[in-house]
């Protein structure tokens, strides 16, 4: 497998009903083939199918690569928050960017 993706309610309150949040993960040494922006254009294509309104995803800040690949692809930052995650024994700020499908 060279990658995968989803997306999924964002919140389960009916009036977020029309938002998704996505989640992309592409194997290490696939990175930069075109993959990454191969999936996430494909899970917006099947959110607006679904009749959703907003795709959010939230990146780790210091992921350029990939807060690159969505700004190519129409999203746009929307908020950051000061280590809410928690990963490699290091907090993480995350990036939360939206584009409506």
């Amino acid at each position: 497998m060279l990658g995968f993706g989803s997306f999924g309610d964002w919140r389960p309150w009916p009036c977020y009903a029309a938002t998704v949040e996505h989640s992309v993960h592409v194997r290490a040494d696939r990175r930069g083939q075109g993959i990454g922006r191969a999936i996430v254009a494909e899970l917006a294509e099947r959110a607006r199918a679904a009749g959703k309104h907003v795709m959010l995803g939230g990146i780790d800040a210091d992921n350029a690569a990939s807060i690159g690949l969505h700004r190519n692809l129409g999203f746009e930052q929307a908020a950051r928050h000061g280590e809410v995650g928690r990963k490699f024994d290091r907090w993480l700020d995350l990036v939360i960017m939206e584009r409506r499908p």
